[in-house]
């Protein structure tokens, strides 16, 4: 395993377009303070020390999931752990990134 690949952003079978083309719910990882300073216009902040209580709610919205963070490492914790539990997930990296792919 690469280190894109334990960053999720190596061998990506389904691309973020096609997650968003399937609905998907951008779940952005950072602190409720650096979401504040800015966002993509429709994501959720749900921040990684908190995400792992959240699972059943993320479950319950039937959606594909892209994770996002300031720099691609907390989302790729997140990934990794929602992936863990049965959520279809991508690793979108950082927010403004993931943002200009949109």
């Amino acid at each position: 395993m690469g280190l894109l690949d334990m960053l999720g952003l190596g061998g990506k079978s389904e691309s973020i377009k096609d997650f968003v083309t399937k609905g998907a719910v951008i779940i952005d990882v950072r602190t409720i303070g650096e979401f504040r300073e800015g966002h993509i216009k429709s994501s959720k902040n749900i921040p990684l020390d908190t995400i792992s209580g959240k699972v059943n709610d993320i479950k319950k919205l039937d959606k594909p999931v892209i994770v996002c963070c300031r720099s691609g490492m907390r989302s790729a914790q997140a990934a990794s752990m929602l992936k863990s539990a049965g959520i279809n997930v991508i690793n979108g990296g950082g927010w403004q990134s993931l943002e200009s792919k949109l």
